[in-house]
């Protein structure tokens, strides 16, 4: 193999790397993007977990929180939210503090195109002081589904992703976006 086609090799290497590691790391920005929701009322699910020792100060500051979304609400607002037609000034408001980047939930949704992906949340888990965590499988281009946990913060009276989680994710990807400096 001579030096031009052995760089030529490492080069498309390198790509398909970079390529698998954008794609798993968008797509985990995606599902957080789709699971982001308010609760629709009382509604339980199988599989919706909550907290139930409470002292008195909880119980005022929990009366201030969203309900907690099922299941059911969190998969529907995952179709809005890999939805093109919706605009990014509505999902960007299901992500904690990243308003910096408007054109963010665009290029997670082609990317989620590009990749085939696949994503079925599958539990919610109320963790008590204004945050919960919602259990997915997430599957690339027919692969094998990969278990992701993605928490969430109330602000606003709704569920946001939590900011920390969607920065981490585009790290993992080597990106970077104006909302995570």
């Amino acid at each position: 193999m001579d030096e031009r086609t052995y760089s030529n090799a490492k080069d498309e290497q390198l790509k398909l790397q970079k390529t698998g590691r954008i794609a798993v790391a968008t797509l985990a920005v995606v599902t957080a993007l789709g699971l982001s929701a308010c609760g629709s009322g009382d509604k339980e699910t199988e599989g919706t977990k909550t907290t139930t020792k409470t002292t008195t100060s909880q119980v005022q500051a929990q009366s201030d929180l969203p309900p907690v979304p099922t299941v059911a609400d969190l998969n529907a607002e995952l179709q809005r939210g890999l939805d093109p037609n919706v605009p990014n000034s509505e999902k960007l408001e299901l992500l904690q503090g990243i308003s910096a980047d408007p054109e963010l939930p665009t290029r997670l949704v082609e990317a989620v195109q590009q990749n085939n992906a696949s994503i079925t949340v599958t539990g919610v888990t109320d963790l008590g002081n204004g945050t919960i965590t919602a259990d997915a499988q997430v599957a690339l281009a027919g692969g094998e589904p990969q278990q992701a946990v993605v928490p969430f913060v109330a602000e606003d009276g709704k569920w946001k992703v939590q900011k920390e989680w969607i920065c981490n994710m585009i790290q993992l990807a080597n990106q970077t976006s104006p909302a995570c400096v």
